[in-house]
């Protein structure tokens, strides 16, 4: 009972590691301006070490010293854990555009007509050739950490249930792999709410003091800090990792009916390998049933990596709040899903057509629920010269309006006019007057050229506008929760399917063939698949010494859609 507690304690500080990846995803983006298509390949990357090694480690499961190499594996997992925090530590402060000189920025923003160009201009600040270089070895690090995850990842599953499964009773294993199961579930939504919490400090609250920070959560240019929950998990996995080391090679078996030893574990022999392959993917329903669970997987893939981040779009919200969303509603709603499924099952034991017939009612109702998610959502604000050209309403001088201010291309600081017209910095909307209060942040911008109204010089307040859409939320919410809910609940009849139409002295075989399709189908290139169709509806790339660095601004309606 001590080992399955451990375990449980392994397996959700493990989850914690990969899933707050997840849940930091937009912001990692965000501070060393990655396309969504790295980043989706970062998020999937764990899963490649994963791929490489299992096989093998099912096949020696029952040769070797189980405990140690289950913590072997954890070790391995903290270290990931830690070196996907070093970038934070190796890489200097995070460096935004201002309106007011600060300690570590002299430059700013605002429309200068009068000074020479040479001075302070922000276009080549900050592009030394080590900046190029640091964003590489940043690159380089958080993909060795996911392939060291998904390597220490390896023996924890295959080795923790066929040590349960051999020592517990037969009475009494079900009920600890079901409570291992149930870990599994839950990690993803505490990982969420982990990142939700840690996401609400300051990115470098360890190098600046507070009242340095001239940003708020709900700025564009806001990173938290990110690299704080993987050093939470990397603890957690590294206590949990201990005990392993002091259980024994074998336990005595619990007191049951029978005293017989199942190995979960391959015992095929090498030399049927190949034709035991042969017979179960030659099985229609067996094939037909992980295709499914393929599609629907890689589907749970990409929107695990970025539905927070189409939330912080698509309904300006924070990212805290977006992760607080998804790990509050929507991961609880799968598990409900998933317990209902079961449930049913137990209650009418189906046959295998009723399943069948389960599974496609459940997908059914879930297309039909997530149908009008196509429509809740509203486009990108009007963004001056972005995603609105305003020489259409005011003739000709509205383009004119800040050519005498020499803005830097690459300024990224958002403000909003008094127009609701977003400007992408306050040169860009022709302010030459910056208005702080005591603690030196911004009021508003004043005296700006090319917000007019009535004639006179308008005024902006900083930060985006934000999209219209805040009324839309809730139902997106309740929508894509039941959507998720119905979805899962074929998740437990399309196992039966697969566990009953193969041939018993295939099952485990038959199962390992499924995880390993899942893994190299749909977990490895969803997210990946995903980014990309959410980087072809960028409007407006930021840029890292002349290389394209996170997006700016989507097209809504694009990113909504596809």
């Amino acid at each position: 009972q001590f080992f399955v507690f451990c375990h449980g304690l392994l397996q959700l500080s493990q989850l914690l590691v990969s899933g707050y990846l997840k849940s930091s995803i937009s912001t990692i983006e965000r501070r060393y301006g990655l396309s969504s298509q790295t980043s989706g390949l970062l998020a999937s990357f764990n899963e490649v070490g994963n791929t490489l090694l299992i096989v093998f480690v099912s096949y020696f499961g029952s040769r070797v010293h189980r405990p140690r190499f289950i913590g072997c594996g954890a070790i391995l997992i903290s270290l990931a854990g830690f070196l996907m925090s070093l970038p934070h530590f190796i890489t200097g402060p995070y460096e935004y555009d201002q309106s007011v000189a600060s300690t570590f920025s002299n430059t700013t923003d605002l429309c200068q007509p009068r000074v020479p160009v040479s001075l302070g201009n922000l276009s080549d600040a900050g592009c030394a050739p080590h900046t190029a270089r640091e964003n590489h070895e940043v690159l380089l690090i958080m993909f060795l950490a996911q392939a060291l995850l998904g390597i220490g990842g390896v023996p924890i599953q295959p080795f923790g249930i066929s040590y349960i499964d051999d020592f517990a009773s037969e009475r009494n294993s079900p009920l600890y792999l079901g409570i291992l199961y149930s870990v599994t579930v839950i990690g993803p939504g505490m990982a969420f709410m982990l990142g939700s919490a840690m996401l609400r400090f300051y990115v470098d609250i360890d190098k600046v003091t507070g009242d340095k920070v001239q940003l708020t959560n709900k700025d564009p240019r806001w990173v938290g800090a990110w690299w704080l929950g993987f050093l939470v998990a990397a603890s957690l996995v590294a206590l949990s990792a201990v005990p392993y080391f002091f259980f024994p090679r074998e336990m005595p078996k619990e007191v049951g009916e029978m005293l017989q030893v199942a190995l979960l574990t391959l015992h095929t022999n090498t030399s049927c390998f190949p034709l035991v392959l042969l017979r179960n993917l030659r099985h229609p329903v067996y094939l037909l049933v992980v295709l499914a669970q393929v599609n629907l997987s890689a589907m749970v893939a990409g929107l695990a990596t970025f539905m927070a981040k189409f939330l912080e779009r698509q309904f300006s919200l924070t990212a805290s709040l977006a992760n607080m969303i998804i790990g509050a509603v929507n991961i609880p709603g799968a598990m409900v899903g998933i317990v209902v499924g079961g449930a049913i099952l137990k209650r009418f034991q189906m046959s295998l057509r009723q399943c069948s017939a389960m599974c496609v009612l459940g997908m059914f109702l879930c297309l039909l629920v997530a149908f009008p998610l196509l429509f809740l959502g509203c486009p990108t604000q009007k963004v001056a010269g972005v995603t609105y050209s305003e020489s259409s309403e005011f003739g000709h001088h509205a383009l004119e309006c800040n050519l005498r201010c020499k803005c830097p291309e690459k300024a990224y600081n958002p403000i909003c006019g008094s127009n609701a017209i977003e400007y992408i910095s306050p040169c860009s909307a022709g302010c030459s007057v910056v208005n702080t209060d005591a603690d030196s942040s911004v009021l508003n911008y004043t005296n700006c050229s090319c917000i007019s109204e009535n004639g006179l010089a308008g005024f902006a307040k900083p930060g985006t506008c934000g999209t219209s859409c805040s009324h839309l939320f809730l139902p997106f919410v309740v929508l894509s929760c039941l959507a998720g809910i119905l979805a899962s609940t074929s998740h437990t009849p399309s196992f039966m399917l697969i566990l009953r139409s193969i041939q018993p002295e295939d099952k485990s075989f038959a199962v390992g063939i499924q995880f390993m399709l899942l893994r190299v189908l749909a977990w490895m290139p969803g997210p990946v698949l995903y980014g990309s169709a959410i980087d072809t509806t960028c409007i407006l790339w930021g840029k890292k010494c002349d290389r394209k660095a996170a997006c700016r601004y989507y097209d809504n309606n694009l990113f909504r859609q596809r």
